[in-house]
Formats: C-alpha cells, structure tokens, sequence
C-alpha cells in the first residue's frame, strides 16, 4: 500500500490556497521575476511508502506532480471562479509538466521522501483555461514588504525580529507566486506607536515605514495568542499592490500546537494576498469592480432580526468595504450594495474575518453567519 503525507505547507497551499504559494519581482528594486516562475510550484514534499523503494518514489513522483498542478491552477484562477475548475476534464499532470528538480531526497528499501519542484509548460496550462473559458491571471504584482510581529501573552511585548512567527512565513515559497513578499524584520527605529497606528489605519502607512523600507508597499503581519492561549489572532494591515487593507483573523490552536498553527495562518495569509491581487489584475469580477463601478449586489439572508442587526453591523464594520447601501429587507433577507478595496476576492476573505460566510448561488451572491 502506498501512503503519501506532505506537510501542511503542501497540504493547505494545494487545498487552502486555493480557496484560499507565493513569489518574486520588487518594482524598481529587485529584478523582474521571469514570467515562467508562476507556473513553478516549488519547495514541494512528497512521501510515499511501498513495497519496495522503485514503487515509493514512483508513487511519490506522480501524486506530487497530480497535487503540484492541482496547486497550480488553484493559484492561477481567482477564487470566484473555483467552481469552474470542477467543469474541467480530467487533466494528467505528465502531460503539462515541464519538468522536476529535486532539491532534498531520502530514502529506505520501502519509502521515499523529498522536497522537490515541479515547473508546468506555461502555454499548455493557458490553452487549456482558455478553451474552457475559465478566467486566470498570470501576472506577479509588484513585491511587498510583510513584517511579521508577535505579541507575547503574558507580556504584552512586541517583538519583531526572527521567531518561531518570522519563521513560518520563511518556510513558505517566497518566489513563485503571483504576490511577491520579501520578510523583513521590525526594524530598530520602528517603536510600538508606529506599529498601534498603521494596524488601526493602514492607509496612513507613515513616513517612518515607508522611509525605513525603501517602499510604499508595506504589510505588517501581527500575531497574538488571546488571553486564554487557546487561539491565534492574527491581523494584516498595510498597503500591498491592490492598496491599503486591514484584516483580522482568528485560528484555534489544537492540542497547544501553536507552531502548527502559526503556519496555518501564514498561509492563509499569505493566500490573501495573492487574492487580492487576483481581484485587482481581474478587474470587474461577478459584477464588482475593484475601484470603480456600482459595486456588487448581495442578498443578506437571516432567521431573525437579531440575526440581521448583527450581520449589518458586520457589513458597516467590514474592512475595505465602501459605499455600503442596505436596499429593502424582508422578514428573511435584505439587498445590499457595496464595493471593496479588494475585489470580490478580498470581501470574501474580510467577511471571513467577521464570521460571515459570501458564495455565489444561480448568480446571486449571498451572505449569511458562518456560525
């Protein structure tokens, strides 16, 4: 029998990335990425286990390569249009793959073990979502600065320098991605004011950030244990290349895991990130315009009044989102109007943030409480 078991960066960057793997290109600073570094999903585990080590690295090889373009894709394509994929046919890895570089291998008489890279043909993954009318955007953003901070629960300290939180982020491919992030550390002259006051109002990202980084694109990335040590809450608030944001989450730590869980919420993070910029390259998606436009139409849906006063609250506390306007409510339901900095990516993901949950039903998008 053949097992295959890749850690959770593979796992959530094949699976949560989705819906929720990552980057290079500084604008005016680095060099440009090459345009064939987005169709690489590197730093990939693979493990396998079989009756002998031919068969564990053959097995190995074709489930990572079947994930890798599963990953791939899911990159590739803006959330909202996730559901398309399932319309597509079966595709074999083999046949778009362009080739594998091992960068670690092990192995026994009966497994196989390594982190490896595997690069897709990019003109065969275009045709294909092409011919099957299935948007895409392939294009890296200009790179972002992201500041990973951590305040201890006992303390209250904030720290920004190398942790187990700086290293999470680390651990993720930081070059093949269509959001390039470069991690920088707090720097020295940066105090804890500074920090307080771009988190609460990320679009007055100060002349301290901007001149200490060298950028205007500058997202801090703060993580902190609640009082009960049980969850992970995590805030993004900054300016990335689709504009100013703020976003917070919360993770439950199971079993005490926080590193387990720190690089969870690294990848959703960073998965944001690259949907916002999805949005902002995709332009007017599911009727929302990410800048302009008359925004998008949602249908509120609740079982009591109650329960609509508080996802109305919600919606007007949402962050990114403008222009809100609450149409006529029912007994059930309520229309509402509202654009957001981010695309109809971000306002999924900021929703998220507040416990609200928005998909897209028969062409109506549709929220309602995520619990």
């Amino acid at each position: 029998m053949v097992t295959t078991r890749p850690r959770i960066t593979a796992r959530l960057a094949g699976a949560m990335l989705a819906a929720l793997s990552i980057m290079a290109a500084a604008a005016g600073q680095s060099e440009a990425a090459s345009p064939s570094d987005v169709f690489t999903i590197a730093n990939y585990p693979v493990e396998a286990r079989a009756k002998d080590a031919v068969t564990a690295k053959t097995q190995a090889l074709a489930d990572g390569q079947q994930a890798a373009l599963r990953s791939l894709l899911r990159r590739l394509v803006p959330v909202t249009a996730y559901q398309r994929l399932k319309s597509l046919p079966p595709l074999k890895a083999a046949d778009f793959l362009d080739g594998v570089s091992v960068r670690t291998e092990t192995n026994s008489s009966t497994e196989y073990i390594a982190t490896l890279d595997f690069s897709f043909q990019q003109g065969a993954i275009r045709d294909t979502l092409t011919r099957n009318a299935i948007p895409f955007v392939d294009t890296q953003a200009p790179q972002t600065v992201v500041v990973p901070l951590w305040r201890a629960k006992e303390t209250g300290e904030l720290t920004g320098g190398r942790g187990s939180w700086f290293a999470s982020w680390d651990g993720l491919d930081l070059t093949h991605t269509l959001a390039p992030v470069k991690l920088e550390p707090l720097k020295p002259g940066i105090g804890a004011d500074a920090v307080r006051a771009v988190i609460e109002t990320p679009a007055k990202l100060n002349q301290i950030f901007t001149g200490e980084y060298k950028t205007d694109r500058i997202v801090l990335a703060l993580g902190e244990p609640d009082l009960s040590g049980t969850k992970l809450v995590v805030t993004l608030a900054g300016t990335d290349a689709a504009g100013s944001f703020s976003l917070k989450r919360t993770y439950k730590i199971s079993g005490g895991d926080v590193a387990y869980t720190q690089e969870l919420a690294a990848v959703v993070a960073l998965g944001i990130l690259e949907g916002r910029w999805k949005a902002a390259k995709a332009g007017a998606s599911g009727g929302v315009d990410t800048q302009t436009g008359s925004g998008v139409q949602i249908v509120a849906e609740f079982a009591t009044l109650s329960e609509w006063n508080e996802i109305r609250s919600k919606i007007l506390d949402t962050d990114g989102a403008f222009d809100v306007a609450i149409g006529s409510v029912s007994a059930r339901s309520a229309e509402v109007t509202l654009r957001h900095n981010g695309g109809i990516d971000g306002l999924v993901q900021a929703f998220a943030a507040h416990g609200l949950t928005l998909d897209n039903a028969g062409g109506t998008w549709r929220v309602r409480s995520t619990f």
